[in-house]
């Protein structure tokens, strides 16, 4: 994606792809890496305005308007979405939809939550919070 790239294209090009692979029964993970500065909460977040929303909010406004259309084409199908967000700082896991973690955080406590692998279920993070949605 070119330095000058817009929300929009970012969008179409890394989560509308993953948006589709969901409704094809997959997961989906997007992981923003980059130096300090570099554009990732911009990218990930955006800010208000429809041109200037980033990753996060468009995925979560297409796929309840997904859902909704395909729970009127099929209306025997049930959806269950589920969350989990979390930032890698300084080697350290934190979970940022748990509020005590990230207390944690602000006081530079080390540790932080843990990457597993499970023989059937692949690559993890242990203990991280995966919130149903709705």
């Amino acid at each position: 994606i070119d330095e000058n790239a817009t929300q929009e294209s970012v969008w179409v090009a890394v989560g509308v792809p993953i948006l589709n692979k969901a409704f094809n029964g997959y997961n989906g993970t997007i992981f923003a890496y980059g130096q300090t500065g570099s554009g990732k909460t911009w990218s990930m977040q955006g800010a208000e305005g429809d041109d200037l929303q980033g990753i996060i909010p468009r995925m979560n406004n297409q796929l309840f308007v997904r859902v909704d259309e395909e729970m009127k084409k099929r209306p025997t199908v049930q959806f269950l979405i589920t969350v989990s967000y979390f930032e890698i700082y300084n080697e350290v896991i934190f979970d940022l939809l748990d509020s005590s973690d990230r207390k944690k955080k602000s006081a530079a406590a080390k540790g932080g939550l843990e990457i597993k692998e499970h023989p059937v279920l692949g690559v993890y993070v242990k203990g991280l919070q995966e919130i149903v949605v709705e």
